[in-house]
């Protein structure tokens, strides 16, 4: 088990006043995704569980993508991985960003 953690400095807070969402769930080869809306909205933070060991330069490439294209300030995003390959989490970050935008 790995823990990483990555903090992002953004341009905006991300629209929307849904306090949290999740997605995805914890099984074989997927993830669950928590999202939020606890901090300034000018920082993301991402706290990450992973049962793959060895692979924390793809995750901060695939949360720097998230939040160059996304801009998710205010946001704590909490992932709990059971061995995702880094599509299924950007889609998983995807949704968890549309579902915090809703009304």
């Amino acid at each position: 088990m790995e823990k990483l953690s990555f903090r992002h400095t953004t341009q905006k807070a991300l629209p929307g006043a849904k306090a949290s969402a999740i997605t995805g769930v914890v099984a074989s080869g997927n993830l669950e995704v928590l999202l939020e809306r606890n901090l300034a909205p000018d920082i993301c933070a991402f706290e990450i569980d992973t049962a793959i060991n060895g692979y924390a330069e793809v995750w901060a490439a695939v949360v720097a993508d998230f939040v160059a294209r996304r801009q998710p300030g205010g946001l704590t995003i909490t992932i709990n991985d059971g061995g995702a390959r880094p599509d299924t989490v950007s889609l998983r970050l995807a949704q968890g960003a549309r579902l915090m935008e809703m009304p």
